[in-house]
C-alpha cells in the first residue's frame, strides 16, 4: 500500500482559491518585473553595452531566477518531489505542460524545419497539435484517476507483476534519454550564442541551471520554474516574428499576412529557379557530386591520388618562393585530408549528399507552397514520388500525434492536478498555449524566407550581413557562404544554412536590436532546460520510485528515495551531457525518434489498458518489447547516424518508402497485434484487474478497499 505521504491530500475550495490566488499574484509582479528587466537592458545597449555582456546578463539571469525557484521549492517528500503534491491549478498545469512541451526542437528547430522543407514541415504541427487530443480524449483523466506517480506505476498496478513495470521503466528511460539529449544539446546552441564559449563548454554551463532546478525540488521546483520558462520563451518567440511583420508588410499579426508573403516568396523561387548564376552554381555542385561519386568507387585508390596531389602542390610551391599565404594553404589542405580509408569514405558520402543537393534548384529545398513531392497526373515516376511523399506525411503525423500521447514525462505532468476534472481542463488550457507558437512558426518560416531570397541571395561577399559573419564563427556547420563560381556575388545555393538557427538568428535578420538576439535566445534556453528538467525528472523518478521503492526495498523511507532519484538525475544528466557534446544527429531527428519510440512502448499497452479489460500482463510486456524492437530494428537499418554507430553496411531498404523519422508507424500496430494476440491466448485478468479497469473508466463505480495494493494514490 502507497505510505501517507503518496495519497492525495483533499483541498478545500477556499484553500484552492487561495493558493490560486496567490500564484496569480505572484506571477503578476513577476511578469512585471521581466518587462521592466527587457526595458532596462535595452537602454543599456543605447548607452554602449556590448553584445558579450547582453548575451552574459540574460543567461546569468534566467539561469540564476531558475535556479532560485528550484532553492526555494526544495523538498524531501515524496508526494511532492514526483507530482508537486497534486495542487497545481489547471491553468498553470497547463502553463508549465507548455513549457514542458515546447522544447528546443519546436522552439529552434521548427521554424528551421518549415523553412527547409515547406508545406511536408506542417506534418510536425499537426502531430504535435493532435496528438494533445488523443491526450485529452484516451488517457489524461484516466490516468488521473489511477493516481500514482509515473506512467511504469500505471503498468504495473494494472498488468500485474514486475515484468511490465520494469520493461515500462526501460522503455521511458530509453525515450527520454533520446530526447534529453536533443534539449542538451540545444542548450550548448544557445549558450555558445549567447555568451561565445566552446559549444561543449556551453552545454555544461546550461546543465548547471537544470540540475539546480529539478535536483533540490522535484515536481514542485519544476513546475513552477516552467511556468516561469513559458512566459520567456513565448515572449521571445513572438517578439521578433511580429517586428518582422511590420517591417515587411506595416501588419502586426504574422499568421494574418503569412500567405501574402508566401506569394511573394512563391513567385521569387521562380526567377530564382531560372536566373543564370543560380544554373551556373547548380552546374559546379553537380560536376564535384560526380567526381564525389567516382571517389566513392574506389576510396583507398582516390584518397592515394589526392594525397599525392596535394604533397606534389606543396612541394612546387616551396620550389618556386610563393606566397606564405599560398604555401600556408597548401599545407592546411594537405593536413585536413582524411588519415584514413574509412574516414575518407564518411566525409565523401557526406559532401556527395550536400552536393547532390546544391546541384538542384532552391538548394536542394522543395517549392514552399509544394503539398508534395511528383505529380499525381504526371509519369509513373512522378506518381510514384506523390505517393511516397504523400505516405512519408501522413506516416510522419501519425507517429507524432501517438508519440504526444504516450510521452511519459508529458503525461506525468497530468498527475500534479488535483482532480480528474481538472486534469481535462489542464490538456485544454495546454492545447491553447502551445498552439500560440504553433500558429506563428509557418509565418516566422516564411518572413525570413523572403529575407533571405530577397535581401541577402544577390548581395555581394563584402557586404553581407553582419549576421551572417556571427552565425558562421558560432558553427561554421550551422551557417556558411562560398562564392563557388568566383562572381562575388552571393546566390542561393552558395548559402549552407541549418534549421537549428532560423529562430535564433530572426531578430539579427529583422534588423532588431540585440537585446532581442538575447531574449530570443534566453527563450530558446527555456524551452530546452524546461523539457530537459521534465525528461530526467521522469527518468529519475521511474529508477528510484518504480525499480527501488517499488521492486527492490518497499520499505525504503521517503527521505531515502527522494536522495536517490537525486542522485540518479545526477547521473543522467552527465550521461546525457557527454552524448550531446558529441553532436550525435540533429536535434529534430532526435526528438521525432523519440516520439516513434514512446508511441510504440507506451500507447498499445496504455489504451488497452485502459479500454479493454481482457489484456494481460504477458501481453502488456511483449506487446512493449515487440513494438519498440520493430521500431529500433527498422531506424538501424535506414537512419545514416544509427547504421553508422551500429555499423551497418547493407544497402538501405525502405519499408514503403517510409523514413526511419516514422518507424514507429511499424512499432504501434505490431504492439497492438502482440498484446491482443497474447491476451486471447493467456488466462483473464484477475477480478480485481477486472474492477480497477471499471472503476477507471467509469467515474460513478468505486473499488473495493480490499482489493490487493488498493488504488495507489487515491
Amino acid at each position: 500500500m502507497p505510505s501517507k505521504a503518496d495519497s492525495d491530500v483533499p483541498q478545500s475550495a477556499q484553500t484552492k482559491a487561495e493558493f490560486k490566488s496567490a500564484l496569480n499574484y505572484v506571477y503578476k509582479w513577476y511578469a512585471a518585473g521581466f518587462l521592466a528587466f527587457l526595458l532596462a537592458l535595452a537602454a543599456l545597449e543605447q548607452l554602449g553595452l556590448s553584445r558579450q555582456w547582453i548575451g552574459l546578463i540574460f543567461l546569468l539571469a534566467t539561469v540564476g531566477l531558475y535556479a532560485g525557484i528550484g532553492i526555494m521549492c526544495r523538498t524531501t517528500d515524496a508526494a511532492e518531489y514526483y507530482v508537486a503534491g497534486r495542487r497545481v491549478p489547471a491553468v498553470y498545469n497547463g502553463m508549465a505542460t507548455g513549457a514542458d512541451w515546447m522544447s528546443a526542437a519546436s522552439f529552434i528547430g521548427l521554424a528551421g524545419t518549415l523553412y527547409l522543407t515547406g508545406y511536408s514541415g506542417l506534418a510536425f504541427i499537426m502531430g504535435w497539435t493532435g496528438g494533445y487530443c488523443l491526450v485529452a480524449f484516451l488517457l489524461a483523466p484516466y490516468l488521473r484517476k489511477f493516481g500514482h506517480f509515473t506512467i511504469p506505476d500505471f503498468l504495473g498496478e494494472r498488468y500485474g507483476g514486475n515484468m511490465p513495470r520494469l520493461l515500462g521503466v526501460m522503455a521511458a528511460i530509453f525515450c527520454s534519454f533520446t530526447y534529453v539529449v536533443a534539449q542538451i544539446y540545444g542548450v550548448g546552441i544557445i549558450t555558445a550564442r549567447l555568451t561565445g564559449v566552446a559549444f561543449e563548454l556551453g552545454i555544461f554551463l546550461g546543465l548547471g541551471g537544470i540540475l539546480l532546478c529539478s535536483f533540490l525540488g522535484g515536481m514542485r521546483a519544476v513546475t513552477w520554474t516552467q511556468v516561469t520558462q513559458y512566459l520567456v520563451l513565448i515572449v521571445a518567440y513572438l517578439l521578433p516574428v511580429v517586428w518582422l511583420s511590420v517591417k515587411q508588410t506595416g501588419v502586426p499579426v504574422p499568421q494574418a499576412i503569412y500567405g501574402y508573403q508566401l506569394e511573394k516568396v512563391t513567385a521569387r523561387e521562380k526567377e530564382l529557379s531560372l536566373d543564370s548564376k543560380e544554373l551556373e552554381v547548380q552546374q559546379i555542385f553537380k560536376q564535384r557530386a560526380s567526381e564525389l561519386a567516382a571517389k566513392l568507387l574506389d576510396p583507398h585508390a582516390a584518397l592515394l591520388a589526392d594525397r599525392a596531389r596535394a604533397t606534389k602542390l606543396l612541394a612546387e610551391l616551396k620550389a618556386t618562393d610563393a606566397p606564405l599565404a599560398s604555401i600556408y594553404a597548401a599545407d592546411r589542405a594537405l593536413s585536413n585530408l582524411p588519415k584514413s580509408t574509412d574516414a575518407a569514405l564518411k566525409v565523401w558520402r557526406i559532401e556527395k549528399t550536400e552536393a547532390d543537393a546544391k546541384s538542384r534548384p532552391l538548394n536542394g529545398m522543395p517549392p514552399h507552397a509544394q503539398q508534395f513531392v511528383g505529380d499525381p497526373a504526371g509519369d509513373a515516376k512522378a506518381r510514384e514520388e506523390f505517393d511516397v511523399s504523400r505516405r512519408n506525411f501522413l506516416a510522419l503525423v501519425f507517429c507524432l500525434m501517438v508519440g504526444t500521447a504516450a510521452l511519459p514525462h508529458i503525461l506525468i505532468r497530468y498527475y500534479t492536478v488535483p482532480s480528474v476534472k481538472e486534469a481535462r481542463q489542464s490538456v485544454a488550457w495546454s492545447l491553447l498555449f502551445i498552439v500560440l507558437l504553433y500558429i506563428t512558426a509557418p509565418a516566422l518560416a516564411v518572413l525570413v524566407k523572403y529575407e533571405v531570397f530577397t535581401l541577402v541571395v544577390g548581395t555581394p561577399f563584402n557586404q553581407l550581413p553582419d549576421w551572417i559573419t556571427a552565425w558562421n564563427k558560432v558553427d561554421p556547420s550551422l551557417l556558411s557562404v562560398v562564392d563557388i563560381n568566383k562572381d562575388g556575388i552571393l546566390q542561393l545555393n552558395e548559402m549552407s544554412i541549418g534549421g537549428d538557427i532560423i529562430m535564433l538568428a530572426a531578430p539579427a535578420i529583422g534588423g532588431l536590436p540585440y537585446v532581442v538576439s538575447g531574449l530570443v535566445a534566453a527563450g530558446g534556453l527555456a524551452a530546452a532546460l524546461s523539457t530537459a528538467d521534465g525528461l530526467l525528472l521522469t527518468i529519475a523518478s521511474s529508477l528510484s520510485h518504480d525499480v527501488y521503492y517499488k521492486m527492490i526495498d518497499p520499505n525504503a523511507s521517503t527521505a531515502r528515495r527522494v536522495t536517490l532519484s537525486k542522485v540518479m538525475l545526477l547521473v543522467v544528466a552527465l550521461g546525457a551531457a557527454y552524448v550531446a557534446s558529441h553532436k550525435p544527429a540533429d536535434i529534430l531527428f532526435l526528438v521525432s525518434a523519440a516520439f516513434s519510440f514512446a508511441a510504440a512502448a507506451f500507447f498499445p499497452a496504455l489504451t488497452l489498458g485502459i479500454f479493454w479489460k481482457r489484456a494481460t500482463g504477458l501481453g502488456a510486456s511483449l506487446g512493449i518489447v515487440a513494438g519498440l524492437g520493430t521500431t529500433l530494428y527498422y531506424m538501424v537499418l535506414t537512419q545514416p547516424w544509427m547504421r553508422s554507430l551500429f555499423d551497418v553496411t547493407r544497402p538501405i531498404e525502405l519499408w514503403w518508402g517510409i523514413q526511419p523519422i516514422s518507424a514507429g508507424v511499424f512499432g504501434v500496430p505490431v504492439g497492438f497485434a502482440v498484446i491482443i494476440a497474447v491476451s486471447l491466448l493467456t488466462k483473464r485478468p484477475d477480478p480485481s484487474v477486472q474492477e480497477l479497469v471499471d472503476y477507471v473508466r467509469y467515474p460513478s463505480l468505486t473499488v473495493s478497499k480490499n482489493r490487493p495494493g488498493g488504488i495507489g494514490g487515491l
